[in-house]
């Protein structure tokens, strides 16, 4: 499952349009709405293709492709068509060029890191520090736990807003 940043806005307006299934069915064939703002379909070499908005606003999308036939030129012009089909999809469904994919991508990874390394970094605090209160310990141990759950819940942005109050908390 791959997960992708939406545009402020596109949400509202994919739904206003029919919906997600909508927009899938003008790209892809054998398209169905399996509830609200998600699909299943196929096309081509993508034999199966499962998406949906969360409730924060991403695009989660799995795709199970098979490859083609790499000596058949019609095989390869039907793989290439797909990969344009998905690629332009992707650009309508999340308000963002590839590049721009990438980049809120690796954004969102750095996120997830630097919550880490906070937690990584809070622990050895812990165990080094000689003259911490406990009431300090216990907050930074809640922090931690409220990290750990957000990390777990996907949600990185709310884990890295945490991992810096955890920073802030232990590093006055």
């Amino acid at each position: 499952m791959e997960r992708f940043d939406v545009k402020r806005g596109v949400v509202k307006q994919v739904s206003a349009e029919g919906g997600l299934a909508a927009l899938a069915s003008r790209h892809f064939e054998n398209v169905e709405s399996s509830a609200d703002n998600s699909f299943a379909g196929s096309h081509d070499i993508m034999v199966e293709i499962d998406g949906h908005y969360d409730d924060k606003g991403a695009l989660f999308i799995n795709v199970r492709n098979v490859p083609p036939n790499f000596d058949d030129p019609e095989a390869m012009k039907t793989a290439m068509d797909s990969r344009r089909r998905w690629i332009v999809f992707l650009d309508d469904a999340t308000g963002y060029n590839s590049k721009q994919r990438g980049d809120k991508a690796k954004e969102w990874g750095k996120k997830a890191s630097k919550a880490k390394s906070a937690i990584s970094a809070a622990h050895h605090f812990i165990k080094m520090a000689s003259d911490l209160s406990a009431d300090i310990e216990a907050q930074a141990q809640a922090m931690i736990a409220e990290i750990e759950e957000a990390l777990e819940a996907n949600d990185n942005t709310r884990a890295f807003g945490r991992g810096e109050k955890l920073n802030k908390l232990l590093n006055p």
